[in-house]
């Protein structure tokens, strides 16, 4: 059997929160907006007036920035017998995974509305549990997709560049995790076969990546939004969520686990540890120096990682490599391969990239 998940709404434009109130106003009359200090200020003030305007009772509980199952437990408490009828989280992928399982916890309709394309968190389902030291420790999964999905491109394009270059990392790698779950008949995130439009989205999210970036990144420095941001802000959010979802994940991602399991390179951006991810992936897929060297180039000009120093690692030992590769292979992830994968083959891999 195959499933194919996807939010229920998905908005987007230059200036769309200010109609956030409207899109609120479908889905129930009762609602708490998680955020941190900092997003408050962004646009907290605007989700308020928006709401109110539709007659839309807004709560604000700040959120306190890293999210752990304490964090969860925390905002439930708060929220208390008060059930509101939507969880609203603003931020970047740790809020909005925080707002997934309050929603699930409390039984409220859930809406994220990203403030960064750094990540493909803002369209699923699942939500990616750390501990304070910001080790990976579980994944848990809302009862479904979220109602709605806004995004405010005025907002995305005012965020640091290499938020902007996380979430091109985590969208370059779903068409060779795609592509490589499909071919060793790995499931979804669902625990279903991948449908081909899966596939196709996948595909499609690559060939936007790198068709947009630069033009894209061009338009970040000026702070003006154009065609290439909005297709780039596409990508990373839209296409690159419902690939991962739906499609299913391979070595890039399963590179975390033991990523996460190094001082410095555990705080490197998600998208930026998948990036490193996929260039283990495509080591082990043997892929020729020719297409390598592009990969490489196109890296450079996105400002993604090419060794792990630029993920925050100190040094580079073989312990350190042994570590990161015994851990990444006990990863789910892994079997999804068209070979079987263990930890020296992963280490390997490691080594000639760092070598490079």
């Amino acid at each position: 059997m195959i499933i194919f998940g996807a939010p229920r709404r998905y908005v987007q434009g230059a200036g769309v929160m200010s109609h956030i109130g409207k899109e609120l106003a479908r889905i129930g009359h009762s609602a708490v907006l998680i955020a941190d200090r900092r997003v408050q200020e962004i646009c907290g003030d605007v989700i308020q007036q928006s709401a109110s305007a539709e007659g839309v009772d807004l709560t604000v509980i700040p959120f306190a920035g890293e999210i752990t199952y304490e964090e969860i437990a925390r905002i439930v408490d708060e929220i208390g017998n008060s059930k509101p009828e939507i969880i609203i989280s603003a931020g970047g992928g740790k809020t909005i995974d925080t707002g997934k399982i309050v929603a699930r916890d409390t039984g409220a309709a859930f809406v994220s509305v990203p403030t960064v394309a750094s990540n493909d968190s803002p369209t699923s389902h699942i939500a990616v549990i750390y501990d304070k030291d910001h080790k990976l420790v579980g994944v848990e999964e809302n009862n479904g997709n979220p109602e709605l999905v806004l995004v405010d491109t005025d907002i995305i394009i005012k965020a640091p560049i290499e938020l902007l270059s996380a979430g091109v990392g985590d969208a370059l790698v779903k068409a060779f995790e795609v592509e490589q779950c499909i071919s060793a008949g790995g499931k979804n995130v669902f625990g279903a076969t991948s449908p081909l439009t899966a596939l196709a989205l996948a595909r499609a999210c690559y060939d936007t990546v790198r068709e947009h970036m630069i033009v894209a990144y061009r338009a970040h420095a000026t702070g003006e939004t154009n065609e290439s941001f909005e297709a780039l802000v596409e990508a990373c959010v839209l296409m690159s969520g419902l690939a991962f979802e739906s499609g299913g994940l391979s070595v890039s991602h399963g590179m975390t686990r033991g990523l996460s399991a190094i001082p410095g390179v555990a705080s490197a951006l998600h998208g930026h540890q998948v990036a490193y991810g996929l260039l283990v992936q495509l080591e082990l897929e043997e892929r020729d120096a020719a297409f390598m060297d592009d990969i490489r180039a196109f890296y450079r000009d996105a400002k993604l990682p090419l060794k792990l120093s630029h993920l925050g690692a100190d040094q580079i030992t073989e312990s350190i490599i042994q570590t990161i590769a015994t851990v990444s292979a006990e990863a789910s992830h892994m079997k999804k391969f068209n070979r079987e994968i263990c930890a020296r083959d992963i280490a390997e891999a490691i080594a000639r990239i760092e070598a490079a």
